[in-house]
């Protein structure tokens, strides 16, 4: 090894130790509810920590709609078919609601020709929070967000050094209504 690569090497030690028990709690497993007053941060998804769930723009409703149950989800971003970008959001609430109708009514097709694309929200059309204001959030904040508005994903945005956008996590209505309710 070159001696420039031992000067960039930690000088503390690791330390290992034994578990003071014999069995520990199932990890997950334990219920985790939040407060209106807890921070934003403890119910979106973090993208930095998780990855998303996405599906191809091609996809038809019916695979997608699999694909998110699969997933355990309710939301996925819709992804261009070289699988190089995001170019939207599509919901369950999407696929199960009017608008599979209305886009058959208006094109004639039917529904198993109804493709993700079709029916998505484009990115043109997000509503979207900052990561800054995220921060400075309170779960309440969100849930009177959500009742506001009517949505019922958020993209989150952070913005790099560089001034670019990207997407930094996800909150879900349904996911923060079933951590408060299930605290009372």
């Amino acid at each position: 090894m070159p001696n420039t690569m031992l000067k960039l090497m930690p000088t503390t030690t690791l330390k290992l130790k034994s578990v003071q028990s014999n069995s520990l709690a199932i990890p997950g497993f334990e219920p985790w509810y939040v407060s209106p007053s807890d921070p934003a941060l403890s119910v979106m998804i973090d993208y930095r920590s998780r990855s998303s769930v996405t599906v191809s723009e091609t996809a038809t409703l019916h695979k997608a709609l699999e694909h998110l149950k699969h997933a355990g989800v309710r939301c996925a971003f819709v992804v261009d078919e070289k699988n190089t970008a995001v170019v939207g959001m599509i919901t369950a609430y999407d696929m199960l609601g009017e608008k599979p109708q209305q886009h058959m009514h208006f094109t004639g097709v039917g529904h198993d020709d109804v493709l993700v694309k079709d029916i998505m929200q484009k990115i043109s059309d997000w509503r979207v929070a900052d990561i800054k204001d995220i921060e400075k959030s309170s779960v309440g904040d969100v849930l009177e967000m959500f009742t506001e508005t009517g949505v019922t994903h958020l993209p989150v945005m952070e913005t790099t050094e560089g001034n670019e956008q990207r997407l930094r996590g996800l909150l879900s209505f349904a996911k923060v209504k079933r951590l408060l309710v299930d605290a009372a």
